[in-house]
Parts: C-alpha cells; structure tokens; sequence
C-alpha cells in the first residue's frame, strides 16, 4: 500500500467509525479532513472503497441506502468489527509515518479517538521533523549568496511557516502533558503543504 492511499484508508475509516455514509457525504466529509487542495476524486475513492470491502473492513448496510424515484441506489457504507480493529491498529500507531505531511493532518483529526500518549508522541515527533527542516532552511539561508532572489524569497516564506507550526506544536504539547482539552479555535494559518513547499525547497540543488 502506498504512503497516499494508506492515509486515504484510515480518513474513511475514521470518518465511518463516526457514522455510516454513502459516497458523497463521505467525499465531503474526506475534503474536510484532508483539506480543499487535496481534493478526492471518485476516481480514487471508490476503488479505495472496493478495496476496504473486499478485505472484510468495511459493508454497504442495505436498510439505510438512499434511492429516489429514478435514481440509482446509493450504497450506504459502514464499518465491520474488523474495521473497527484496523483503525484502531492505525490510531495506535504513533512512528515516523504518522509525522509525514500526508498523514499529520489525518492523524490529528482523529486525535479524539487517539490515546493520550500516541497524541503526544505524534506531536513531538512532528515538531522534532519540522525543527530538522527549520535548521536546514536556516543553513540554506546563511548561504544566500547561491540563491537567486525567488528561490530566497520562497525559502523565507517557508522557514516561517514552519516557525508557526513549531509554535502551534508547543503549546498543543503542553497543553496534552497538562491534560487539558485541545480548543478547536487553536488550529494554525500553516499547513502541512505550506511545509511540503519548504521542504522541496531546502532539499534541492542548493544545500
């Protein structure tokens, strides 16, 4: 499985683990949980779906699917007990995978259904590749007199992206050692793509 499609599985199971969808809700709901530029195409979701069905994770549950006069039946899908134990198997999970840009953003919201301890683990790994990236922008940047003006510029809005989310990092990692509930208002302006850009571009051609 890849990286990408692994992240798209546990987005589906962790929004079926909420409630049973059909298709288009849960491509709706899956736009909110890997952001608009990460669109899902059905293209990828429903081979993605067949694939979930085939290895017993997920059903269609026929007494809740949706038709209409002149529609198609639209198959309403939920998970099995054995899905339930894959996302499980996946929340619990809280290695260098899980830190990724791809999957940071899916881990952490589905963080209230992970444990305590993996979310801190999650966290601190993520701030300690994002502190690996910072340093490298920063090494990148004292050797400016080797970057054209817009590879520099790129760099500079880069490294301070990656600034914000170090802080945004640290205040959710005190906040879990002290135990307090996260507030959904403390999400940041930064991005995992915001970071991405960053990364491409400290680790080109001009370190």
């Amino acid at each position: 499985m890849s990286r990408k499609s692994g992240v798209l599985e546990l987005a589906v199971l962790g929004l079926l683990h909420e409630s049973p969808l059909h298709g288009y809700e849960l491509s709706k709901r899956l736009k909110g949980v890997l952001g608009p530029l990460r669109a899902i195409s059905y293209g990828s979701l429903y081979p993605c779906l067949s694939s979930l069905q085939r290895a017993g994770l997920i059903t269609t549950d026929d007494s809740a699917s949706e038709t209409g006069p002149g529609r198609r039946k639209k198959n309403v899908y939920k998970l099995t007990a054995e899905g339930k134990e894959r996302l499980q198997e996946q929340l619990a999970e809280g290695g260098p995978s899980a830190w990724d840009d791809d999957a940071f953003g899916v881990r952490f919201a589905f963080f209230a259904q992970t444990d305590a301890d993996v979310r801190l683990r999650i966290l601190e790994g993520r701030r300690s590749r994002l502190e690996e990236r910072k340093e490298r922008a920063s090494t990148s940047l004292r050797t400016r007199e080797k970057l054209d003006r817009y590879t520099l510029e790129l760099q500079r809005h880069g490294l301070e992206a990656v600034e914000r989310e170090v802080r945004w990092l640290n205040e959710l990692i005190a906040t879990e050692r002290d135990g307090d509930a996260v507030r959904p208002n403390r999400v940041p302006s930064t991005t995992a793509s915001t970071a991405t850009t960053l990364g491409q571009a400290t680790e080109g051609d001009h370190l």
